[in-house]
């Protein structure tokens, strides 16, 4: 052992502890985590000074990003240069900050994940509004620390204007604890603290009227609203993030388009897994994946088969893929050196708390700068009004210490004074001068009387700090980005959706669009009335819905599934266009099909939903009636409305108030009219009770109707072409479950029973023929005749065809009335007839 040394021995584990502890807290404080104040952390903050150092300012040329790095790294950052330029390049990453503090020159990157150009081909300078977060550096606003080698000064945070942290979050993981936090949009931000400043005491949902939620960078569509709540109100919580995505036809084949992806996603790498998953047999339906971004925005297109439901396939690709991922927000952040977990006021309060102590210090040094000048301008002041006796002084004197002296003992004066005399200019002896200095003098008094007043008063700091806010507001703000789906219909959004009066059409091939009712013009009667509707392949309009957009559809399938959705919901289209499949806007599985739709009021009205029923009708007879109330809680994947038998499926759904009576039809041409009082209400998912008894096998009902008008007429149609009207009240009411009464002589001639409809003379039909013709007709010309008649041929059929379908369709003299209807849960035909939606046929 050399001489002068000597050994302490050291317990291990005590060294160990001790020397783990000093590394970690070194992480926490000093590299890993930002600080509430700026929401930097200190690489960035180093990065940004040392651009203000090297005056690379917004406005000046691009510097060599090797020598902003260099700079960064000689004076402030003892780590490695990879560290200092990834950072750089990250703050001039559009996709990556919400607000970019660096302008970069040449290639920082792509979304796709490749890497930028080495730091000695790039350039960079400063943005804007970095300028905003370095702004009165020099005014003493900040404390500074000693560097690494204690040779220059650094900035301990920056007096930024900008609420850095929450505009652009910060993510880092320290040891022990990690941090993720969101960006937020400027504006709104800055809505959010004018808020609090103006009220000390607001409470963290009226900020949330504000600051609504994140908003990202590269868009995308925020999915469901607790995860945002819960990270406002606690410093935790799940954000789930959407791509956004659009259904499109291109060159006739159905694709989805994701034009904005979710936040730090890779899309290369997003697009490489998509493929692997198909390839994989995972997703199906998807035929190829091209990626056709380009410089004017992003592009992905997943070209869909033929048979694959757009919806469907959507959903899987937010389920099994990284278009649809979560953004977990763990708010913590240095709060005086130590790290905090923070909710949306605490950030708010902390940034409003720094702020103020940037305005004191600014105004101090500001009020200390004013003091200094105004109190040389008195002595250059006294100066210019004893020139003459000043000069002579002066000249007297054997030098400059001499003259100082002799003027400090004449006229009174400081050190300070005589120097700034001594040193004064002859041009300074011009009377024009002399003026200029009291003018000065008086507005530096003003001035500094001012600066006390804003001393002596916290309510003008905070107009101070608020005025500065909206300053950099109306510098930087925008629009957000990210959109906001409040999950399940949560009532927030309707506050965006104006509830407007819509007309909700569906075609008989299953196309449904909402169409403005303003589109509707009035016509009267006589009038050559407008082209309705561009359907396909001889489809044609079937169903008319009159609401306004905060209603709701409800869908009933086959299986007995029923589907919700918002009438905002609906794709919007013109009065021609054809619409959007009805399979492709919900979660329809591939062998079912819907067969009913009901459009109703608001699902959250108590009174409403438990005062009204919905009323069902299978294939095989049974009938069953549900309060509206179970079906007013919706699921993406549907819920259960019925449990449908073995070889049964649902035929007919139909709003009703408890009052309607029930008509069903068989194939066998009996039918029976019973009052729906007689079917007690019963749980979703139960199969219901007999409504008729089938005469064979091979019997099954054609179709139901509730009838509330008792004046209307019931007409039936065979599949041989045979049809009859006849009075409501020809069928006599009988209790339910019974073999019901002939509604039509069933003979070879006229085959069996294929249609039920309640009808009026304002009606017309459509009758579909198995080879695909239709035929239209008015009920007008159908006269009323007897219940038990064969009725009369209403079309000819060739050879063997025999008939598909009927459905009651809009007149085309146009809507003349809709813009008059009562909208109370009201369908109505293209002719303007309203016609309550219980009677809405299929």
């Amino acid at each position: 052992m050399a001489e002068g040394e000597k050994l302490i021995p050291i317990n291990i584990e005590d060294e160990m502890k001790s020397a783990y502890i000093d590394y970690s807290m070194s992480v926490i404080v000093s590299r890993a985590l930002p600080d509430v104040r700026d929401g930097l952390k200190p690489v960035h903050r180093r990065v940004l000074y040392g651009m203000h150092e090297l005056g690379v300012r917004a406005n000046t040329a691009h510097k060599k990003s090797a020598r902003i790095v260099g700079e960064v790294l000689g004076k402030y950052h003892p780590h490695g240069d990879t560290s200092v330029y990834d950072t750089m390049v990250r703050m001039a990453q559009e996709w990556s900050l919400r607000y970019m503090l660096i302008d970069g020159q040449g290639n920082f990157g792509s979304i796709d994940g490749d890497s930028p150009a080495a730091m000695r081909y790039t350039e960079a300078r400063m943005r804007k509004i970095s300028e905003d977060m370095l702004a009165d550096i020099d005014k003493d606003t900040v404390d500074h620390k000693l560097n690494f080698d204690d040779t220059l000064k650094e900035p301990t945070v920056l007096p930024t204007r900008i609420p850095g942290l929450l505009v652009n979050g910060a993510s880092g993981i320290a040891v022990g604890m990690a941090t993720n936090m969101p960006p937020h949009n400027l504006t709104e931000v800055v809505n959010g603290t004018v808020a609090y400043i103006e009220n000390n005491d607001i409470e963290i949902d009226e900020l949330m009227q504000h600051i609504k939620a994140p908003d990202f960078p590269t868009g995308g569509t925020i999915y469901g609203y607790d995860g945002v709540k819960e990270a406002f109100h606690t410093g935790r919580g799940r954000v789930v993030l959407r791509g956004k995505a659009n259904i499109e036809e291109v060159n006739g084949r159905e694709c989805i388009i994701v034009n904005e992806i979710p936040y730090q996603v890779n899309k290369a790498d997003m697009i490489k897994k998509t493929a692997d998953l198909v390839n994989d047999k995972k997703i199906d339906g998807i035929s190829t994946i091209r990626d056709e971004s380009d410089r004017n925005g992003m592009r992905i297109v997943y070209v869909l088969k033929r048979d694959a439901i757009p919806n469907i396939v959507l959903n899987k690709l937010y389920k099994y893929t990284a278009l649809q991922s979560s953004f977990s927000v763990n708010n913590i952040a240095l709060v005086n050196g130590r790290p905090e977990m923070l909710n949306l006021k605490d950030l708010i309060h902390h940034f409003v708390e720094h702020r103020h102590e940037v305005v004191v210090r600014r105004t101090k040094y500001e009020l200390n700068k004013a003091e200094e000048r105004a109190h040389i301008l008195e002595g250059l002041i006294i100066a210019s009004d004893n020139i003459d006796e000043v000069i002579a002084l002066i000249r007297a004197s054997a030098n400059a210490d001499e003259a100082r002296a002799k003027l400090i003992e004449r006229f009174e004066l400081t050190e300070i004074q005589a120097k700034a005399i001594v040193e004064m200019r002859l041009r300074q002896l011009t009377g024009l001068e002399q003026d200029k200095l009291r003018a000065e003098y008086d507005a530096l008094m003003k001035t500094i009387e001012d600066l006390k007043d804003i001393l002596d008063k916290k309510e003008r700091r905070m107009d101070i700090i608020k005025e500065e806010l909206l300053e950099v507001q109306s510098k930087y703000g925008d629009d957000r980005r990210s959109l906001i789906e409040y999950a399940g219909g949560d009532l927030s959004i309707e506050d965006m959706i104006p509830d407007e009066k819509v007309v909700i059409t569906i075609s008989h091939a299953g196309y449904i669009k909402r169409t403005s009712l303003t589109e509707y013009k009035t016509q009267n009667r006589g009038g050559v009335g407008q082209k309705a509707s561009t359907t396909r392949n001889e489809d044609f309009l079937e169903h008319l819905f009159v609401g306004t957009n905060h209603q709701y559809m409800l869908f009933f399938t086959q299986k007995g599934k029923c589907f919700w959705m918002r009438v905002y919901e609906i794709p919007e289209g013109s009065k021609t266009s054809k619409g959007r499949a009805i399979q492709n806007l919900i979660n329809i599985e591939q062998d079912d099909k819907v067969m009913a739709f009901i459009c109703t009021q608001d699902l959250k009205d108590e009174d409403y939903i438990n005062s009204h029923y919905v009323i069902m009708a299978t294939k095989n007879g049974q009938v069953k009636k549900t309060s509206l109330e179970q079906y007013s809680r919706p699921r993406t994947n549907g819920i259960n409305a019925i449990t449908i038998k073995e070889n049964d499926e649902l035929l007919e759904a139909k709003l009703t108030t408890g009052e309607s009576q029930v008509m069903l039809a068989l194939r066998s041409g009996k039918a029976i009219r019973f009052e729906e009082a007689k079917t007690r209400p019963m749980g979703r998912n139960a199969s219901g009770v007999r409504g008729i008894r089938l005469q064979n096998d091979k019997d099954q009902v054609v179709g139901m109707i509730a009838v509330n008008d008792m004046d209307s007429n019931i007409l039936v149609v065979s599949e041989n072409g045979y049809g009859k009207r006849s009075s409501l009240e020809d069928y006599r009411i009988t209790n339910r479950g019974g073999k019901g009464v002939k509604t039509i002589s069933i003979t070879e001639k006229t085959g069996n029973l294929v249609a039920i409809k309640n009808v009026t003379d304002e009606d017309d039909l459509m009758i579909i023929n198995k080879s695909g013709i239709a035929i239209r007709m008015t009920v007008s010309d159908l006269r009323v005749m007897g219940r038990a008649t064969q009725g009369v041929k209403l079309i000819n059929l060739k050879g063997s065809d025999s008939i598909a379908a009927v459905a009651k369709v809009m007149k085309d003299e146009d809507e003349e009335e809709l813009e008059g209807q009562s909208l109370e849960n009201e369908s109505a035909d293209e002719g303007g007839t309203a016609i309550d939606n219980n009677e809405t046929e299929n």
